[in-house]
């Protein structure tokens, strides 16, 4: 990333402010942020935030994906797969780029309650969208201070307060027999309120063998003047019964039909059925006049059983977990937080701990010669994550125009698996592997003028290999992988904040991060990887962004990033599988897969005396889908447009859309398998598509 590139940036932000802030607008108010943990001016934050409001969650959208809602920010790369087996792909700055399932490296909140587990994995097909207020998005160094693997945080928050009661009918339609169905409730006079949210989607898929239906719910309730303080409670659940999985394809595969399924998910008939349910409850207490205690509980369940394409022959060894996982996973947590005001300082201290244990089986994938059934068991293992995070965060406003915000968390995971499945010669592979850190954040806001914003940020940050990850030994003996270490991470971050207009608000940050023990892939045998640390990483980059209304009829938010991400030294990785020691080499600049360099988004909204428009555009540079960067997914650009109209039926309104995405057809891939050991690392996007909805305020 070079200094012409970050100077254009900057003259780019301040040339659109001068010319925007001429706009006739009408005062709103500051938007505030929770990203320090408690609720301040985004002015007076030194980090990375942006907020998601209820109309761009909800507005002429599916509401079934997050890709939908977080297309906008700067920084954050959301793939949507076309694939509802595997979730979406989420990365910040590159976190979690890397993740074959899964959301690994960012932290994931909803309502509170953690959507990722103590190892760092998470899940975001739970989310419920349609009853979103907001969704929060944290990046840059103070993200270390939520634990393990937060690279970033993605928090959603339901709109539960005290309000007059109305429900919310919506459906949607759209290509490839995809529908939605949902009902939303809110309401309750204070000091208690009440949130129902229930939905089913369907759909055949863009692709072959990708069809998906999924079922979910949550309810909420508030009693914001108990005996004991205000209590929120919550409850969430989803059943997502045969995902069928199309797996990737190859660069042929994808050129010749990029709507057919893998052979191997055909032949194997690849899926995965997801269940799970979670209760929360937070409680607001006050201590004396000027203080406050949090408590943050919850529990939860998921099961997971998923049949993968891992031929037969390679189950033939004694020592191979077969190719359809199964397991059920009990997880719950608490976080006690007290909040001290103490005139010109605040203080937060807390305590996090969070526990996960599951009973994961492995089976064959086969019986005899039918493919793509439950057999044999070859893997029988209880595994327990426990984090314990106690941390401490102050806020001092020390001058008229300086803030300083300071934190430091203690976390220490520790990983148990004990085997139940010793047959023969397979070993036991039991083990106990635990991690630490000590991670401090701090940042200085220096505000000029009550219309800006300027700060710098430091932090340290850690990620320790999931359970998967830790799984296999790269030299196939029995065990856990003790030889990994948790990755560990320096960022630093410059900012400016502007609100042009109380209506009008734009952002430009620069930061640079070098990480130390990043985890690639060692050996690949029989579709099984075991990984290895390597040795340094670095990311350097700028982000942009400007949102905001030009009129009472016109609003615009723009959002550009550029990242040079990349292997900071030299080493080696596998080979085509069966790979039993890597032997090629990757050279010291190479690119880190999963991460596009440059990424933009413009979205504009004109709102006519009859119906109003919005037009959408989106472009990403070529992706990188290796180590090596032999192979890559070709950059794109494409252009959405949405027509909406509100009518009035009787008492009610009535909010009826229509939207065409990809309206000029490109073809493209939507999101890419990072390393995919068989070289099938392409998931192609759909052409142009169509949607209607309706949704109905009563």
């Amino acid at each position: 990333m070079n200094a012409k590139r970050y100077g254009l940036a900057l003259l780019g932000a301040l040339c659109s402010g001068v010319v925007l802030a001429q706009a006739d607008t009408q005062a709103l108010a500051p938007v505030v942020v929770t990203a320090t943990r408690s609720e301040r001016i985004a002015l007076d934050v030194p980090a990375s935030v942006d907020v998601i409001d209820r109309e761009a969650v909800r507005d002429t959208q599916w509401r079934i994906n997050l890709s939908e809602s977080l297309a906008t920010v700067p920084g954050v790369v959301v793939l949507n797969r076309q694939n509802h087996a595997q979730d979406l792909q989420i990365s910040m700055r590159g976190f979690g780029a890397r993740a074959t399932f899964g959301v690994r490296g960012v932290r994931l909140y909803v309502d509170g309650v953690p959507a990722s587990f103590p190892d760092g994995q998470g899940q975001v097909s739970h989310f419920p969208l349609n009853a979103a207020e907001r969704i929060e998005v944290l990046r840059g160094p103070f993200s270390a201070l939520y634990g393990n693997a937060s690279g970033g945080v993605i928090a959603l928050t339901t709109d539960l307060k005290p309000q007059p009661q109305r429900y919310e009918p919506s459906a949607a339609i759209g290509a490839f027999s995809t529908w939605r169905l949902g009902l939303a409730g809110h309401g309750g006079d204070a000091p208690y309120a009440f949130l129902v949210d229930a939905g089913r989607f369907r759909t055949e898929g863009y692709r072959d063998h990708s069809a998906a239906r999924r079922n979910s719910a949550t309810i909420r309730t508030a009693f914001l003047d108990s005996p004991l303080g205000a209590l929120r409670i919550s409850l969430n659940a989803l059943d997502m019964p045969d995902a069928q999985d199309p797996l990737g394809l190859t660069r042929a595969q994808w050129q010749a039909n990029p709507r057919q399924a893998s052979p191997q998910a055909l032949q194997f008939n690849t899926r995965k059925s997801t269940r799970q349910g979670t209760f929360g409850a937070e409680l607001k207490s006050p201590i004396g006049t000027d203080s406050q205690l949090t408590a943050t509980a919850w529990l939860g369940h998921r099961e997971v059983t998923q049949f993968q394409a891992i031929p037969t022959a390679a189950q033939a060894s004694p020592t191979h977990p077969g190719g359809v996982i199964d397991f059920d996973r009990d997880f719950a947590g608490i976080d006690l937080r007290a909040r001290f005001d103490l005139g010109l300082l605040t203080a937060h201290v807390g305590l996090a701990v969070e526990t996960m244990q599951e009973d994961r089986r492995g089976y064959e994938n086969f019986i005899g010669s039918t493919l793509g059934i439950q057999g044999s068991l070859r893997r029988d293992e209880t595994n327990r994550v426990v984090a314990t995070d106690p941390y401490a965060q102050i806020e001092w406003h020390f001058a008229e125009a300086w803030h300083l915000h300071a934190g430091v968390r203690a976390s220490e995971v520790r990983f148990r698996s004990r085997d139940h499945y010793i047959v023969g010669v397979n070993g036991d592979d039991s083990g106990v592997v635990s991690f630490a850190a000590v991670n401090p954040s701090l940042g200085i806001v220096y505000r000029p003028t009550p219309e800006a914003a300027v700060y710098a940020a430091y932090g340290r940050g850690f990620e320790t290999p999931t359970l998967n990850e830790l799984a296999y030994r790269p030299d196939g003996s029995a065990g856990v992988n003790t030889a990994l270490r948790a990755a560990k991470s320096d960022h630093v971050e410059i900012g400016l904040k502007y609100a042009w207009t109380p209506e009008l608000r734009s952002s430009l940050a620069l930061f640079s991060i070098r990480t130390r023990d990043d985890l690639v892939v060692a050996t690949n045998v029989g579709g099984r990887s075991a990984f290895a640390n390597v040795g340094r990483t670095r990311r350097d980059g700028v982000e942009l962004a400007l949102q905001g209304r030009l009129s009472e009829r016109f609003a615009i938010t723009l959002s550009a990033a550029a990242i040079d991400a990349r292997y900071d030294t030299d080493f080696l990785t596998c080979g085509p599988p069966p790979c039993t020691t890597p032997t090629v080499a990757v050279a010291r600049g190479k690119k880190l897969p999963g991460v596009p360099a440059h990424t933009a988004a413009l979205q504009t909204r004109y709102r006519s005396s009859w119906a109003d428009f919005t037009w959408e555009l989106k472009a990403q540079s070529k992706l990188f889908v290796n180590d090596l960067n032999s192979e890559y997914a070709p950059g794109y650009a494409v252009a959405n447009l949405a027509v909406a109209r509100t009518v009035t039926v009787g008492q009610s309104q009535a909010r009826l859309y229509v939207r065409v995405d990809n309206l000029f057809d490109r073809r493209y891939v939507g999101s890419v398998i990072v390393n995919e050991a068989n070289s099938r690392f392409f998931e192609p996007a759909p052409g142009r598509t169509w949607a209607a909805g309706i949704d109905w305020t009563l």
